[in-house]
């Protein structure tokens, strides 16, 4: 099956109404185990990639990250081509209520043009190799002035065979409340979409915004490797 029709054919009522009610959600099965071994094998190439992140040289957690160079990938462009017209009417609806400005255009090929023009020339889907003790401290991914308020995390490895431990975690903080955590268990070749930054949230007054951040828990044991598709392009 083309990456198009399994797009296509997720539960995209039960994803929006998750995604309005936690700031994330679940895909379900999205790339078979043979797609996301070859995913996972590019890691270990030198090229195809435009550089390589040690999260401890940065304070970061511990574990690393590469960014792919373009081209992409066909399956990474592909997924970032066939998600965004999914995702844009919800980033739109969430901004209309936030009251915030920018609105996204139907086609992605657009939306990296006014990137570009503004300098976020530097592509930010990446791949994710973590071992044992390996983490990633909670953060967001902006990388510019212009920035798409979803992304797409797809765990490429198996859990309990591959690695333990290594949970996808996302932390929302409401106006005067505590942080709330949420822990989201996936399988192999399962997508999580997830706010980058902030979210409306109905409130007494009308929608107000909060913020989240996302990480990885420790490793474990074994190696996870995870594809970031992040829709807008880095300064």
């Amino acid at each position: 099956m083309m990456i198009a029709d399994r797009v296509a054919g997720l539960d995209w009522a039960r994803i929006e109404a998750e995604l309005d009610a936690f700031g994330c959600a679940t895909t379900g099965p999205l790339l078979a185990a043979q797609d996301c071994a070859d995913l996972a094998a590019l890691y270990d190439r030198e090229d195809g990639f435009r550089s390589r992140v040690v999260m401890a040289r940065h304070g970061f957690g511990r574990g690393e990250y590469k960014y792919f160079a373009t081209p992409l990938p066909a399956p990474v462009a592909e997924l970032r081509r066939e998600f965004w017209p999914r995702l844009a009417p919800v980033a739109n609806r969430w901004n209309a209520a936030m009251g915030l400005a920018p609105r996204f255009p139907a086609r992605h090929a657009d939306f990296l043009a006014r990137c570009h023009a503004a300098g976020q020339t530097r592509p930010t889907p990446l791949l994710l190799r973590y071992e044992a003790g390996d983490y990633n401290c909670l953060h967001q991914d902006l990388y510019g002035e212009h920035v798409f308020p979803l992304q797409v995390a797809i765990l490429l490895s198996s859990p309990a065979r591959d690695f333990t431990g290594g949970e996808f975690v996302l932390t929302e903080q409401r106006p005067r409340m505590q942080s709330r955590a949420e822990v989201v268990p996936l399988t192999q070749g399962e997508g999580v979409i997830f706010a980058v930054h902030h979210r409306p949230v109905a409130g007494t007054r009308g929608s107000y915004r909060v913020n989240l951040r996302h990480g990885v828990s420790r490793l474990r044991s074994g190696r996870r490797h995870t594809l970031g598709v992040i829709f807008h392009d880095a300064a």
